[in-house]
């Protein structure tokens, strides 16, 4: 039985523009489940990263319920949202946001130094993050002296820095060629493989055809919800076109 690790219950975001409110999620009801690799689509515009930034807590509530890991996030004070920021959730933006005066492995470890007081534990476990992702020749260099494929990777190194419970991704190869954007899908294929939870919101259908779960978000609701399990891992192409036929019956 899946184990569900976020919920939301008639969740709501209404921005304010001009006196009048846009209604950018309206009413969501969702599970996002334990070591699952979860992936949310929809047009432009249609609330796919408001809904992430939602379920990560970057971003405030209007109205509804989103419990993480049983604790109610709107219960939250700043100062507790910060930390449970921090201690329960790793996020990979598609602008990547490395610090550029810092090298790979000080923008590694930094925000480790926040959770754990011990640095030698963070020390150790960045060297092995920056490994993981194929970075371990690049650690003393600064962001500026490697390419865009790598800083992501290196990013995502950053987001497990603290073992989060969830990892979210938004569009993570958006700006990356064909080539890094596949590296940077193989990295968190083989992260949830080994039991990682990954929540990404993508546009594309080749990165979409790795999740085991597909949500679908049309003018800010749950418009489809697809389960790819029955599809092998191994055929790329079947899993591909299953996405494609998705899609196009939602009308995307």
């Amino acid at each position: 039985m899946k184990s569900t690790i976020i919920k939301t219950r008639d969740l709501c975001k209404t921005y304010m523009s001009d006196g009048e409110g846009f209604h950018a999620i309206k009413n969501v009801n969702v599970e996002i489940y334990e070591k699952e690799f979860t992936v949310i689509m929809g047009s432009s515009g249609s609330g796919k990263s408001t809904l992430l930034y939602l379920l990560s807590g970057l971003d405030n509530i209007t109205a509804g319920v989103v419990t993480f890991d049983e604790i109610s996030l709107a219960s939250l004070t700043e100062k507790k949202m910060a930390e449970f920021r921090r201690k329960k959730i790793g996020f990979v933006f598609q602008a990547i946001n490395l610090v550029p005066s810092l090298s790979l492995y000080e923008n590694v470890v930094i925000s480790g130094y926040l959770v754990e007081k011990d640095r030698k534990k963070v020390d150790i476990r960045g060297i092995e993050l920056l490994k993981l992702v194929g970075l371990e020749e690049q650690i003393d260099r600064l962001p500026s002296r490697i390419s865009g494929g790598q800083q992501q990777r290196a990013a995502v190194a950053r987001a497990l820095i603290n073992s989060p419970k969830v990892l979210f991704a938004d569009e993570p190869t958006g700006a990356l060629n064909s080539a890094q954007g596949e590296n940077i899908l193989d990295i968190l294929t083989d992260l949830n493989n080994k039991g990682q939870s990954i929540v990404m919101v993508t546009h594309d259908i080749k990165a979409a055809s790795r999740a085991d779960r597909i949500l679908f978000i049309k003018d800010g609701r749950v418009d489809g919800d697809m389960n790819l399990d029955k599809y092998s891992t191994k055929d790329k192409e079947l899993r591909e076109k299953a996405v494609f036929d998705f899609l196009s019956e939602k009308g995307w």
